[in-house]
């Protein structure tokens, strides 16, 4: 039986204070538009921090969870997630032009979500199983890519963004299998291909590339969301307007406080605050990949290299979109935008890198 040590506190502590800034954004960003559509400004503050109660919920289970059960039920929630997937684009329910979730208009989770730390645990037991000899080899490369595929394929149909963050975490994972660089090269380019085909198939994803090569092209249009965004983060300065001070927040700025939660940051609490928060994100893809590497099990480590990455990636899509430095996607903030079906399931997420931080050697 493996020697468990204490938790990792530094992660958990720096997961804590991203979950208490984003309470405090949460309140801010939302509170105009909670108190002129439900009469109470508290509304999505309350809803938020029900879903942090559920997340630790959930933290707590994959903190003291068996991570040998956690493999071996990689395969049916695979299955059970590649389903969920395939029948969103069909009995899915529509928000904001999206259909994205399952469930009903007031009860509904995003699958998703769900997707991101099950293929990655998947894909992790998949290039333990295959091992390091086979990985060399172009069949065992070619197999690899084609689960690689299967849950970024769903995703992409609904959420281009989703979706290739949960691809660029499995390429990390296959970098940390010491896949060969010469396939790896050809995986990007084979990513890449399919992200312009995608894009191409759909029409209001071209305009968004030309809205975001010039977004005052169409001020009022396309461009709107990432117009605001910078009139936001522009207006903010180096100490922001003050706390709960936002003026985008008052029905200028769409999505404030879930897509768009970075850029109400940037204005009430300015460069400083921005910067604040993207310190965060670094110190906690730092201390996960920092896990990672002094994991002896391979499954572990893998599995912890792929759960960080994909948080680091989606916060740097989200940043990326805010400041106009990517194309507009509906992707959120980890720990701080408001979600149920994301919050929950990156507590989760985080749990689980708790839990295998107890198996580190020192």
């Amino acid at each position: 039986m493996e020697r468990r040590g204490p938790a990792d506190l530094l992660l958990f502590f720096i997961t804590l204070v991203l979950l208490a800034v984003g309470l405090i954004m949460v309140l801010s960003a939302s509170s105009y538009d909670a108190m002129l559509t439900y009469g109470d400004a508290l509304f999505y503050f309350k809803r938020q921090f029900l879903f942090m109660i559920f997340g630790f919920f959930a933290m707590f289970i994959m903190m003291n969870i068996s991570p040998a059960f956690v493999k071996r039920m990689a395969i049916p929630f695979m299955i059970a997630c590649i389903i969920m997937l395939a029948l969103v684009p069909f009995i899915g329910i529509e928000v904001n032009g999206a259909r994205r979730w399952l469930g009903t208009q007031s009860v509904r989770f995003a699958p998703a979500e769900i997707a991101k730390p099950v293929v990655i645990v998947f894909f992790a037991m998949w290039l333990t199983s295959l091992g390091k000899k086979n990985l060399q080899t172009f069949k065992g490369f070619f197999y690899t890519l084609v689960v690689l595929a299967i849950i970024p394929g769903l995703v992409v149909i609904e959420d281009l963004g989703t979706a290739i963050s949960i691809a660029g975490a499995l390429v990390c994972m296959m970098i940390a299998a010491e896949v060969p660089w010469k396939y790896l090269g050809g995986t990007v380019a084979a990513g890449a291909a399919g992200v312009v085909a995608m894009i191409a198939v759909k029409p209001y994803r071209i305009n968004r590339i030309l809205v975001w090569l010039d977004p005052f092209s169409d001020p009022l249009g396309n461009g709107y969301q990432a117009v605001q965004s910078l009139y936001a983060l522009g207006s903010g300065g180096l100490f922001g307007v003050g706390l709960g001070a936002s003026r985008q927040k008052l029905l200028h700025l769409p999505e404030r406080h879930t897509d768009f939660i970075f850029s109400i940051i940037g204005e009430e609490l300015g460069f400083i605050g921005a910067a604040f928060v993207i310190l965060l994100f670094a110190l906690f893809i730092w201390r996960g990949f920092y896990i990672a590497i002094h994991l002896d099990d391979k499954f572990k480590s893998l599995t912890a290299f792929g759960l960080t990455a994909v948080i680091g990636i989606q916060a740097m899509i989200n940043i990326g979109v805010a400041v106009g430095f990517l194309p507009v996607t509906g992707i959120t903030l980890p720990f701080i935008s408001y979600g149920g079906t994301s919050l929950v399931f990156m507590l989760a997420t985080v749990g689980f890198l708790l839990n295998m931080s107890r198996y580190m050697k020192h």
